[in-house]
């Protein structure tokens, strides 16, 4: 133990209220000087008992006489002045060399209030004593200590120079840890006494009551460990209340603290509180093997020093602390890039783990984000951490939470003990709370104690009560379940690091709920855009049926010439939605109609000249006008025999037009049409009149020859070559039977699923029944009997996936009809699975049976 671990009265304190700090500190004074306490009046209150042997008086009962019969009236005046400062400072004023009763005597003087009294505490000064403190010299040794910027450096020099000023012959610098224990961190020391440099005392050395007064009294002073010690009289005033002495340079200390320094070869030992922000640091003890006094000046000297020494103190740990800052803003400029490219905190946990590793070290980490959780290093699994976010959801939330012995707060710790120790928790987030958190593992420490720090209280000479040891001898404990300690300069970054990922948390959430909007603003536009386009289609529809509908002579004709055209129309939505509804290629659309009537004749059709793309309107407009062209070719025209051929040229013109030219050669002879269809209508004014272009048709013998111009706005070069047409099945592909047996129709619109079950009859099938829902689907499948199943994707609130997976599962033929382009993740899941796109005609239903080689009941 450094040095005093409790005062007089502490020493009456019972080990089971060692903790309480008592009111007033009473009890004796020490023989290298004298007390008294006076009133306002300077009527002498208390007086200790060898206040007349100090200061040279007959009588030894002091208390109630006037401060004038002890005094001259010089030094009453000259204390009286000294004594108006105290209002403005709390601590003690001195007079030094000063002549008290005016016989050459002279006296080191100390005055401090306590309560209502004034204390006075006299210290004889020697005959051949010098004024002894010497600022300069003082400024001289800090000089010293000013040369290091490390802790450890600066505590050794700052040993070294309170050695020398003091003549102390060991001098230690003592640290309190944040567990109350202290360490002796530095020391010197002459050769011939014992080293305390890193022994450990614990925190019951020094109870709460002393560490108090280290606080309000910076210096502590024991000239002779042997000496007498003088009570102060009276004990109490009337009112029964013991004199103060927290403040009191002469105080003596508890019998027991004077037994503990003799057990350690200790004579004379003196104490400076190191300070830091109000808040005791630690301790300069001081010991010497024989009685030493310094005098009031040389202490004063002494306080200066440790004065200075805390200012350097506290300008390193400033110094530390604007480092930490700036490793802090380092972090946060080198972090902010990387987590703000738009991923959460769980996706760039790999970045902020290489970040923050290099500001503080740690031996595992993990994220807890969203209510998913990663992890590297040495960490808990997923089940482990869920119970260990349960605990930390109890700590204060918005604060960074650190641990150095998990397992003592958190006892389930013990099943990952070997990966975790301690750690360093940084919330996220509030509500839920999400965290990201640092881990450290055990570090197997040994702790050097002056003494077994568990060893119980014995009776001593004093009774029961805080007995010092016995021993000194070093006292080995392996401390177990302790990680290396969360320091304090770590925690403040692990704070700025919170601040960030807070910034970045709140920037991402912005960012989301921006987008949110966004999407939200475009789902509406969609829709509004979506509904404009049905209503453009289901009036062109309209406008189909009643101009189409006087241009045939039977309703089946009709039937088919309608048909037709809707499924043009359809082909170029398929266009339009594979390219997003962008500019898609000429190319494509003449590929996709010519396909579509001729199979196997489309080589009769022959494009060239340059490779043109058109806008979402034209392309619509021009897919009715070449199919139109088509299929009068397929009717009338150079495609209805087994010899003519059709020309299409292309060209972009200077002003930015295109040209397109169909050409029909080596057909049937041609004559113009004595009335005018709608089919005809379309192909003469649908270009004009909806593009604002040309149209010219004319009606040669040789074949029909057409030719269009098509607005700037509306055409461009394309910038890579189309890709070739799908193929499809040919619309004049015969419809044979294909089915036999029982078959399914499963689709939730009425008339849909009434012509999809008449094309399975005309296919061949002997039954067809028809549901609208999965479970319906599956009950029937259940029955049996069924051999093929025509199910459509989109099912309202459910799709018809389930049921194809049934089908598979059973063996039976399934064909999965859907308006939507992109199929590939069904496909991946169903290799095989054939997929008919809507609207379908009976010819491509057939087509798709046969590419499936259905024969019989087979599929």
């Amino acid at each position: 133990m450094p040095d005093e671990t409790s005062s007089a009265a502490e020493a009456q304190v019972d080990l089971t209220t060692c903790d309480q700090e008592p009111i007033h500190i009473i009890g004796q004074v020490q023989s290298f000087g004298c007390l008294m306490a006076v009133s306002a009046d300077w009527i002498i209150a208390h007086a200790s008992a060898n206040c007349a042997e100090v200061l040279g008086l007959d009588e030894s009962d002091l208390a109630g006489r006037p401060v004038m019969d002890i005094l001259s009236p010089q030094a009453l005046h000259d204390l009286r002045t000294r004594m108006q400062m105290l209002r403005m400072q709390q601590s003690a004023v001195r007079v030094f060399g000063y002549d008290l009763r005016g016989d050459g005597q002279k006296f080191d003087v100390s005055i401090h209030q306590s309560g209502r009294l004034f204390v006075l505490e006299f210290e004889r000064r020697a005959a051949d004593a010098r004024d002894v403190h010497d600022p300069g010299l003082v400024q001289a040794l800090i000089g010293r200590v000013q040369r290091h910027g490390a802790l450890d450096a600066m505590a050794k020099e700052a040993a070294r120079g309170l050695k020398a000023l003091s003549g102390y012959g060991r001098v230690m610098v003592y640290k309190f840890e944040e567990d109350g224990s202290g360490t002796v961190i530095a020391e010197a020391r002459d050769s011939e006494l014992e080293p305390f440099l890193g022994l450990r005392y614990p925190a019951s050395d020094i109870p709460k009551q002393a560490r108090a007064l280290y606080v309000r009294n910076m210096l502590r002073i024991i000239p002779d460990v042997t000496a007498p010690v003088h009570p102060v009289l009276p004990e109490t005033d009337p009112n029964g209340e013991p004199l103060d002495l927290s403040l009191a340079v002469t105080r003596a200390v508890s019998p027991i603290h004077m037994e503990y320094l003799r057990n350690m070869g200790v004579a004379a030992s003196m104490s400076v509180s190191i300070l830091r922000n109000g808040q005791l640091w630690g301790l300069f003890a001081c010991h010497h093997p024989k009685p030493q006094y310094l005098s009031y000046e040389m202490r004063t000297s002494v306080e200066l020093f440790a004065q200075l020494f805390n200012y350097e103190l506290a300008q390193m740990e400033m110094a530390d602390e604007l480092g930490d800052i700036d490793r802090s803003r380092e972090l946060h400029d080198s972090l902010m890039p990387q987590l703000s490219n738009g991923s959460n905190l769980f996706a760039a946990f790999e970045d902020l783990c290489s970040g923050i590793g290099e500001v503080i070290p740690f031996d595992g980490a993990a994220i807890y984000s969203d209510g998913q959780y990663k992890s590297t290093g040495s960490a808990p699994v997923e089940e482990e951490f869920l119970g260990l976010v349960r605990f930390l959801n109890t700590t204060p939330p918005a604060q960074v939470y650190s641990n150095s012995n998990l397992i003592k707060r958190y006892p389930a710790t013990d099943g990952f003990a070997d990966r975790v120790a301690g750690l360093l928790a940084i919330p996220v987030s509030r509500k839920p709370r999400d965290y990201f958190v640092l881990f450290r593992r055990e570090v197997i420490k040994s702790v050097t104690w002056a003494g077994n720090p568990e060893k119980p209280a014995e009776p001593g000479p004093n009774g029961l009560r805080l007995t010092p040891r016995k021993s000194f001898e070093a006292w080995q404990e392996v401390a177990r379940g302790h990680c290396q300690p969360w320091k304090q300069r770590e925690q403040r970054t692990a704070e700025a690091l919170r601040t960030t990922l807070i910034e970045v948390v709140l920037k991402l959430a912005d960012e989301n709920n921006a987008a949110r909007k966004r999407a939200q603003d475009q789902q509406e536009l969609l829709i509004a855009e979506l509904n404009h386009r049905v209503r453009n289609i289901l009036n062109l529809i309209r406008g189909l049926v009643s101009q189409g509908k006087d241009s045939v002579k039977s309703a089946d004709a009709f039937g088919e010439v309608l048909d037709a055209r809707i499924h043009a129309l359809a082909r170029a939505h398929d266009q339009l939605t594979g390219s997003e509804w962008d500019w898609s290629p000429l190319t494509v659309l003449i590929g996709t109609e010519t396909e579509a009537f001729l199979s196997g004749k489309a080589s009769r059709v022959s494009i060239d000249g340059e490779a043109l793309e058109l806008s979402p309107a034209a392309f619509t407009c021009m897919a009715l006008v070449i199919h139109e062209l088509v299929t009068n070719s397929v009717k009338y025209g150079a495609l209805s025999d087994s010899s003519g051929r059709v020309e299409i040229r292309t060209a972009l013109n200077g002003d930015g037009t295109a040209a397109l030219s169909w050409r029909e050669c080596d057909g049937p002879p041609v004559q113009a049409p004595r009335r005018r269809g709608f089919g005809t209508t379309l192909i003469e004014q649908s270009v004009p009149f909806e593009l604002r272009g040309e149209a010219n048709v004319r009606y040669q013998l040789t074949g029909l020859e057409a030719d269009f111009v098509l607005p700037a706005r509306h055409v461009r070069k394309a910038e890579k070559p189309a890709a070739p047409a799908p193929k499809t099945g040919a619309r004049q592909a015969s419809v044979v039977p294909r089915l036999s047996g029982n078959a399914l129709v499963l689709e939730d619109n009425m008339i849909i699923a009434m012509d999809a079950a008449d094309m399975l009859s005309q296919l061949g099938a002997e039954k067809v029944e028809t549901c609208s829902g999965v479970e319906t689907a599956l009950n029937l499948l259940a029955r049996g009997g069924t051999q093929f199943v025509l199910a459509d994707m989109n099912l309202g609130p459910e799709n018809s996936l389930p049921v194809v997976e049934r089908c598979r599962e059973l063996g039976i033929a399934v064909v999965l009809a859907t308006g939507y382009g992109a199929t590939d993740d069904i496909t991946k899941r169903f290799p095989g699975l054939k997929i008919l796109k809507k609207p379908y005609t009976v010819e491509q239903l057939s087509a798709v049976l046969e590419t499936m080689a259905f024969a019989g009941n087979a599929g």
